[in-house]
């Protein structure tokens, strides 16, 4: 009987459970207080808290290390230049790592991505690092570099 009612509240709990959005995934994470930051600071929470569905080639915060502080701090003060960078991660649709092609994607932001898939996925000149980490309205793809629109 106790195994039953046990069983019982575990399948309540799951049931309960609420999907998360691919900003809520993100932040759950915990190595993306950088990019929550910089949504943050680009008003852009909203939007992929969003219907999408989005793909979303996400950097960590070692990755926004890489970019000199200076430089950083100037990025997430001008919202026209980091709307840009931020819009330039995101995909429209849900592409899973199986469904990813070699060549160009177009992304939010209007300019494409180049994707290569020898000796692993690279996004313009980031790793892709983690793949398909499902959230209810799109995925997210990690990513150990910020990339630049050009």
């Amino acid at each position: 009987m106790k195994k039953f009612i046990a069983l019982a509240a575990l399948a309540l709990a799951a049931a309960g459970a609420q999907a998360k959005d691919i900003v809520d995934t993100a932040v759950a994470a915990g190595n993306f207080k950088t990019l929550a930051t910089a949504l943050q600071a680009a008003g852009l929470v909203d939007t992929l808290k969003g219907p999408g569905p989005f793909t979303v080639f996400a950097p960590t915060d070692a990755a926004f290390a890489k970019i000199p502080k200076a430089d950083l701090d100037a990025l997430l003060k001008d919202k026209a230049k980091l709307t840009a960078v931020l819009t330039y991660h995101v995909v429209p649709g849900k592409v899973m790592a199986k469904d990813v092609k070699a060549g160009k994607v177009k992304t939010v932001q209007g300019s494409e991505l180049t994707v290569s898939t020898t000796g692993g996925v690279m996004v313009d000149n980031a790793k892709v690092t983690a793949t398909d980490i499902a959230a209810d309205n799109g995925v997210i793809h990690v990513i150990d570099t910020v990339v630049i629109p050009k």
